[in-house]
């Protein structure tokens, strides 16, 4: 069985050089439409209910999966699911994620969940690259909206609504970014606590108190029209934060009722505040890269904007070095 994954791994790899190698010489301008059936993807036609919702929904997010997992918890409920924000090019992430803190066998007796999540591409090749890659790992999920900066907000919603339908007696979920480095042994161990008794209607990372961004050329620019407010209620970064599973319902629910901002993070924020829901901050929450040594690291849960190479060399040394003291 090794062997055969190996073997699909490379050709995997292969067929992504082939692939990119051949955007970068030509880029077809046919997009990718429809709701095609894939005879080896799974398309969920679960029913569902999110209970009784009398208002009428106006982000009503009617999107299919176009890559489903439907069965990911059904042999064992997860303690823990991951939900990864990627892009189609980033296999080379996706892949370092799965061979070091990613890895959903790295803790005995402990079922973690992890998937990456994605819209549907532009380009039909990526899109073909991710049905294969999908087919090996069995940890992508994708919905058909095009996946763009500006559509984050629903790439996270997707996540929430997955775990409601899917995965709803998990005990706690964690929402990244595939650039992220997680130290695991303290997520699992120093914040969820597998022994003791799962929280409700928690919500902790970087907590943010901040306001809209008027200068059209940033990348956090607000219109005023869409959120005229000045402030923007209490917000974890998106760069990574955790919640116990109910509270995944509960936000999808919402947003069914709240006006869409491009501005994950901050969307969900404005959800949280609707359902009353205080999130707490986390010094050990990082939205930002920290130079990395050993002892630094092991008193975080999340560092940001770390490539694949070093992802795998910090796994890696502190992995082997977990002996020594600081």
């Amino acid at each position: 069985m090794a062997s055969k994954v190996s073997c699909l791994y490379i050709l995997t790899v292969v067929c992504w050089a082939s692939a990119l190698w051949y955007l970068s010489i030509t880029r077809p301008t046919s997009s990718y439409t429809g709701h095609r059936q894939l005879s080896s993807i799974s398309i969920a036609r679960k029913n569902v209910s999110f209970g009784n919702i009398r208002t009428r929904p106006i982000n009503p997010h009617s999107f299919d999966f176009l890559i489903n997992e439907p069965n990911k918890c059904e042999k064992s409920v997860p303690f823990l699911v991951i939900l990864i924000s990627t892009t189609h090019k980033e296999f080379d992430a996706r892949q370092a994620i799965r061979e070091t803190w990613g890895d959903e066998n790295n803790f005995k007796g402990i079922k973690i969940a992890t998937l990456f999540l994605l819209g549907k591409n532009t380009d039909p090749v990526l899109n073909q690259m991710v049905e294969q890659e999908s087919q090996i790992f069995h940890d992508i999920i994708v919905e058909d909206f095009i996946d763009s900066y500006h559509n984050l907000t629903l790439k996270t919603l997707m996540g929430m609504r997955w775990v409601a339908m899917f995965c709803s007696k998990a005990k706690y979920v964690m929402k990244t970014d595939s650039d992220i480095f997680v130290n695991m042994d303290n997520l699992i161990y120093k914040l969820l606590k597998p022994n003791t008794k799962p929280r409700r209607r928690y919500f902790t990372g970087y907590v943010i108190n901040g306001g809209p961004i008027r200068d059209v050329r940033s990348k956090w620019y607000m219109p005023r029209d869409l959120y005229p407010d000045s402030n923007y209620p209490p917000f974890c970064s998106g760069t990574g934060y955790i919640f116990s599973a109910d509270v995944a319902e509960l936000i999808y629910k919402t947003s069914l009722h709240t006006r869409l901002l491009h501005l994950e993070d901050v969307y969900v924020g404005l959800c949280l505040r609707k359902l009353g829901i205080h999130p707490f901050q986390n010094s050990g929450f990082n939205h930002w890269k920290m130079v990395y040594s050993l002892c630094r690291y092991r008193r975080v849960i999340t560092v940001h904007q770390i490539t694949p190479e070093e992802m795998h060399r910090i796994w890696n040394d502190m992995s082997s070095k977990k002996h020594l003291r600081c």
